[in-house]
């Protein structure tokens, strides 16, 4: 049912007028993963992270431990210290530019998060409880996109 109304969300995202757009984007993050302003901090603070070369900024935005690509090189990430040391070999210009380019109203939304570019980046709840009622949204996912 889940992937049902997934389609039904990104039909209703390219074809709602444009002010309707972030409207269904967030419907479709209530729907698939939880309150969708918790979701929309963390996206808004991330591509002004990414934007202003904030490398601290964005290594507070990410779950750890997170595996990533340093210099082409797979490697397991631990704290925001490590992260932002290794920031320039993480976002790559692609990675940088799928961040910075991706419109609010055309994320990709379904179950196992919201996802960025050709799936560059994702961000997903990261739950405190059973219930998953207390949550964080984080940066789950960093990696080259399709083709590289």
């Amino acid at each position: 049912m889940r992937h049902v109304l997934l389609a039904t969300s990104v039909a209703l995202v390219w074809a709602a007028p444009a002010g309707a757009q972030s409207e269904t984007t967030n419907q479709a993050i209530d729907q698939q993963l939880g309150d969708h302003t918790k979701y929309e901090a963390v996206i808004k603070a991330l591509q002004t992270a990414v934007a202003a070369h904030d490398a601290a900024g964005v290594a507070e935005l990410v779950s750890y431990p997170i595996g990533v690509s340093v210099n082409g090189k797979e490697t397991h990430i631990r704290s925001a210290k490590a992260f932002a040391e290794h920031y320039d070999g993480i976002f790559t210009p692609s990675i940088t530019k799928a961040v910075t380019d991706q419109k609010y109203e055309d994320l990709f939304v379904n179950y196992k998060g919201i996802m960025f570019g050709d799936g560059q980046v994702w961000i997903n709840g990261i739950c405190h409880d059973n219930a998953c009622k207390e949550f964080d949204a984080k940066v789950v996912t960093i990696q080259e996109g399709p083709g590289k």
